[in-house]
């Protein structure tokens, strides 16, 4: 799915408006049907709402749903702040609509006037602020906002939580409201995707109000959302007569002593995700444990405690280095090395980022197309620090257009970015995976498919997929608590499984 920017979904409204024939109140009225639908699935007309309404088009679709909700048989009552002395023309006309039914369904409050008094029972719906905010709230709006926060009541959010901006992530201290759950209209705001706005949005639905599919479509925007149809454009299933040499050679490089664990994790995933031959490239001391825990996958090794060469991966099909690997100064000389003459794509991970950042002359030199997965501090020993996580990510745009390469920036929303300053915020996953182990897995999976012919672009936008659903399948098995890294490579089976299902 597209993410959109504020502007770009004002000029799809206005598009929707034009090529459909409707006013701005017709799709204000859809957008308030679509939540009022919500709310009809969700709550019994025995639940009470009070609806706060701003001044602008937010406001207005707060007015259009306690109309509607008073329709539909629920108690429902809107307060509108009068945070300007004029509503917009949407809010207006749903303002004497509402009015003309029972002019005491609405109240409005003046600039110093707070609520304070909500039965906890009656459910808070936030259409205060909209899109179109270009300034954290202050003084008396962003009081007010404080003080519903302290309130206990369920909180629903009109297209996004007031305050939340929807193209960056909010101020620290900013007035946001603490919503349980969001409707937002058509569209993710990308705000969404990152940890500032957790504390905020609660659990997000998309709701369809029916916004041009021609201008949707046509529309170009660099942030897209992973999803199933996004997956089932990449995946494809084994053909029936094919043999192992069909899926290719994987190597996984890595491994010290203390630290074998990384790369025997590394080497199953890989197995898992389809790879017709995986080879671990290990130091010595790592042997036996290699050999014993993952009997299917080759073996090879050079020094003794750590690495001190890359040799012999000429013929493979994709490589994988860093799980385990050390930052020893042999095994940086032996990186080096490999790096001065790989012309393949390479998945780099955990120490072999760790060593580009103590050595920043390798990244001119990393082979095109290659694949990093840096957690945020691995990035920022590589790249500095940032401000805050969206522009963390855009620094990553940056980078990965600059060095030829994709970067896949690991956190809640694993977000992939190419070489072409695409950015790809995945769906799958949930926190039972901030485990140890867990990077190495996804290393493992993403040299897997690069072994079997999918591009770079492919494999990392499947890997990660992959990776995030194995992992919440784990989790309703084992627990969010209990998951540990190699259950996720344990449930990539059922993951590439449910991939076959319509």
């Amino acid at each position: 799915m597209k993410i959109f920017s504020a502007s770009q979904i004002q000029a799809c409204d206005a598009y929707t408006i034009h090529s459909n024939g409707i006013s701005s109140v017709d799709l204000m009225e859809r957008a308030a049907t679509a939540c009022v639908d919500y709310i009809k699935d969700h709550y019994t007309t025995s639940t009470l709402f009070v609806v706060l309404c701003g001044t602008g088009n937010n406001g207005g679709d707060g007015l259009a749903i306690t109309r509607l909700l008073h329709k539909e048989g629920y108690g429902a009552k809107a307060f509108l702040l009068m945070m300007n002395d004029t509503l917009s023309h949407d809010c207006q006309v749903n303002y004497e609509r509402l009015v003309m039914i029972d002019k005491t369904l609405v109240e409005t409050l003046q600039i110093g006037t707070f609520i304070a008094d909500i039965p906890p029972n009656i459910v808070v719906i936030d259409a205060i602020l909209g899109t179109g905010i270009t300034r954290p709230p202050k003084g008396w709006l962003a009081d007010f906002i404080q003080g519903i926060n302290q309130l206990p009541n369920t909180k629903i959010a009109i297209d996004l939580p007031s305050g939340l901006p929807a193209d960056n992530v909010p101020d620290s201290g900013s007035a946001v409201i603490m919503a349980n759950d969001t409707l937002s209209f058509q569209f993710y705001k990308r705000s969404f995707f990152h940890p500032e706005a957790e504390a905020f949005r609660g659990n997000i639905h998309i709701l369809d109000i029916g916004l041009n599919a021609t201008f949707i479509a046509g529309t170009h925007t660099h942030y897209n959302t992973v999803d199933r149809d996004t997956i089932l454009g990449i995946y494809h299933p084994r053909p029936p007569f094919a043999h192992k040499g069909n899926f290719g050679n994987a190597w996984l490089v890595g491994g010290s002593y203390g630290k074998m664990g990384a790369v025997v994790l590394a080497s199953q995933a890989a197995l898992r995700a389809g790879a017709g031959i995986v080879t671990a490239l290990i130091p010595e001391c790592g042997y036996t444990i290699q050999q014993s825990a993952l009997p299917e996958a080759l073996c090879q090794t050079n020094g003794d405690e750590h690495i001190t060469a890359i040799e012999g991966w000429e013929d493979a099909h994709a490589i994988g280095i860093g799980p385990g690997l050390g930052t020893h100064e042999d095994t940086a000389t032996a990186f080096a090395e490999f790096i001065d003459t790989c012309k393949m794509p390479v998945v780099l991970d955990a120490d072999a980022l760790n060593l580009l950042a103590k050595h920043q002359d390798l990244l001119n030199k990393i082979p095109a197309d290659s694949i990093l997965t840096p957690h945020p501090k691995e990035y920022t020993r590589l790249f500095g620090t940032s401000p805050d996580s969206m522009l963390q990510l855009e620094g990553a745009r940056t980078h990965a257009m600059r060095y030829n390469v994709y970067i896949v920036l690991k956190g809640h929303h694993t977000a992939i970015v190419t070489p072409e300053g695409e950015c790809w915020y995945n769906m799958t996953g949930n926190a039972g995976m901030a485990t140890g182990g867990s990077g190495d897995v996804l290393t493992g999976i993403i040299t897997g498919l690069l072994a079997q012919g999918y591009t770079s672009r492919e494999a990392a936008i499947l890997g990660v997929y992959l990776h995030g659903l194995a992992g919440d399948i784990a989790a309703t098995v084992a627990s969010q608590e209990a998951m540990i890294a190699g259950d996720i490579t344990a449930y990539l089976g059922k993951a590439f499984q449910s991939l076959a299902k319509q």
